[in-house]
């Protein structure tokens, strides 16, 4: 099964490392990275740039807006997003728990991947019987 994992960050703990201590922290980080992958259980992830450059889409007054950054405003800023494989959540937990950041301060939110095939399937089907009108 798939899960999704959000990594945080707090950019204050992050600024005051050292640059030797933030480059041990990204090669432990980036090494079980590759540990992750080369076991099967690591199927996807990006790192993203900081909330300064990040846009909000939504609708309002029936037409798109956007605002610059995020809505949530919080002294943790999200650092990254990642797909595991695991058997169960617990399993996830156990892999994600082992990640190196988590002693610089950062932290894991870990979902279950929500399964979208059958839905996709129906509207497809929905969407051709239009189509074939």
């Amino acid at each position: 099964m798939k899960y999704v994992f959000l990594g945080y960050y707090e950019p204050a703990i992050h600024a005051s490392m050292t640059e030797d201590d933030r480059n041990a922290m990204f090669d432990a980080a980036f090494e079980y990275d590759e540990h992750l992958r080369a076991s099967g259980h690591f199927v996807a992830g990006e790192a993203i740039q900081p909330s300064e450059t990040a846009l909000t889409v939504y609708w309002k007054n029936g037409k798109v807006a956007t605002t610059d950054g995020p809505y949530a405003e919080t002294k943790e800023q999200l650092g990254g997003i990642g797909v595991l494989e695991a058997r169960d959540m617990n399993h996830a937990i156990q892999l994600i728990s082992q990640h190196p950041t988590l002693k610089h301060g950062a932290s894991f939110e870990v979902r279950p991947a929500f399964d979208m095939s059958e839905m996709m399937q129906k509207s497809e089907q929905r969407r051709r019987k239009l189509a074939a009108r």
